[in-house]
């Protein structure tokens, strides 16, 4: 089994991060481009949905947009999980939609071994502990000895160590989307630039809910609270 090993760098700042199922938990801020997305043209989809896991009585609500604010992202960059995009992507305007994603095409099983005992003193700002933003549950943002971005949440806060899960709070289920799709069209130049240009410098990170998370403006294809 693969290990882990972490260089954490964490930045003193207010975070509030959602978890949007369409997109990667593990951000490495690098754009998936390659031959084929370069030569196909970039859609512009945005889209209301549902999102169920399965519970003990059935069919368990995780999260739903609001009417006024669909879900946006532009295809092919990696923006969202490739499952997802694949279903969507041919779908026209207006049309209702309903699939379900294996755990192996989303977040994969959960992995005991990706919840980690850090040093306390990781999260120590001039020379004090952050006790306003590490605390049981919360979100924070790292970084890897790669430079890959991602966000851990807090499990356990003790004298010497803390302990943070990585695993993405949705590994381990099967998802299950229904909606209806609000655009799908080519987008523009313009809309692709923006978004690379936020991709390689003007945003920090678009894992959980970027659609509601990164912490610059990532643009309104992005669908950001900007984030």
């Amino acid at each position: 089994m693969k290990s882990y090993i972490y260089l954490i760098i964490y930045k003193k700042k207010r975070y509030s991060f959602g978890f949007s199922p369409t997109y990667s938990y593990f951000c490495t801020l690098k754009i998936k481009l390659n031959r084929k997305s370069m030569e196909n043209k970039n859609k512009f989809i945005a889209l209301n949905y549902r999102l169920y896991v399965n519970g003990e009585q059935g069919k368990e609500l995780m999260e739903e947009t609001k009417a006024d604010q669909p879900f946006q992202f532009i295809t092919g960059f990696g923006i969202t999980l490739d499952a997802f995009e694949k279903n969507v992507v041919n779908l026209e305007k207006g049309q209702d939609f309903s699939f379900s994603l294996e755990k192996e095409e989303a977040y994969g099983e959960y992995v005991d071994e990706r919840v980690l005992d850090l040093d306390r003193e990781m999260f120590c700002v001039d020379g004090r502990f952050d006790h306003e933003h590490i605390y049981v549950d919360a979100i924070v943002p790292l970084q890897n000895e790669d430079g890959n971005r991602f966000y851990g949440r807090i499990v356990e806060v003790g004298e010497e160590k803390v302990k943070v899960d990585l695993n993405h709070p949705l590994a381990g289920e099967t998802l299950h989307f229904e909606g209806k799709v609000v655009e799908n069209r080519e987008a523009t130049s313009e809309e692709v630039q923006q978004l690379i240009k936020h991709m390689t410098g003007g945003c920090s990170g678009c894992g959980g809910n970027c659609h509601g998370d990164c912490n610059s403006d990532c643009g309104s294809q992005c669908n950001c609270d900007c984030h």
